[in-house]
């Protein structure tokens, strides 16, 4: 008696915790109950539960023919910059770009060179250890694409400067 009282109990709990309300979607907007004037376009949602998570508002449209990349504004109440004063902040900026771009060329250089075109000089155990080898001329292999992507990055950079 005491384990069919606890049976029935079990299944009044569940079937209430699986019950949901009906689900109706209204165009693109989620409800429990129809509208009576947009009846008509309400349809049941079947099976499973809805999340509904709320979009974000579109971003401001970019000017007729213009390029949005382009289009720069300062925030409210920021400082006014006179015009020497950021040709003097562009040029340190092409300055410090150009000397990181010596930079990422001498890398880029010194590791073609140990690359040597995908065959570099075994060192140390790599003579018995075949794998060994394989797995520093893979990694110098990704490290000259990395160099290379840098170096490209950077020309990329200076040339938005001008």
């Amino acid at each position: 008696m005491k384990h069919a009282v606890l049976i029935s109990l079990l299944t009044l709990i569940c079937s209430a915790a699986m019950a949901q309300d009906r689900i109706y979607r209204c165009g693109n907007e989620y409800t429990n109950t129809v509208p009576a004037n947009r009846a008509k376009e309400c349809k049941l949602i079947e099976g499973g539960n809805v999340t509904v998570v709320p979009g974000t508002r579109p971003a401001a449209q970019a000017p007729a023919g213009g390029d949005a990349s382009k289009v720069v504004t300062a925030p409210a109440g920021s400082p006014k910059v006179d015009n020497s004063e950021q040709k003097a902040r562009d040029a340190d900026a092409r300055a410090i770009l150009e000397s990181e771009l010596r930079k990422a060329e001498a890398r880029l250089a010194e590791l073609q060179k140990e690359y040597n075109n995908g065959e570099p000089e075994k060192q140390g155990g790599e003579a018995k250890n075949y794998q060994k080898y394989l797995d520093r001329v893979a990694a110098l292999k990704e490290a000259v694409t990395r160099a290379e992507a840098d170096v490209a990055g950077i020309k990329r950079e200076i040339a938005r400067l001008k």
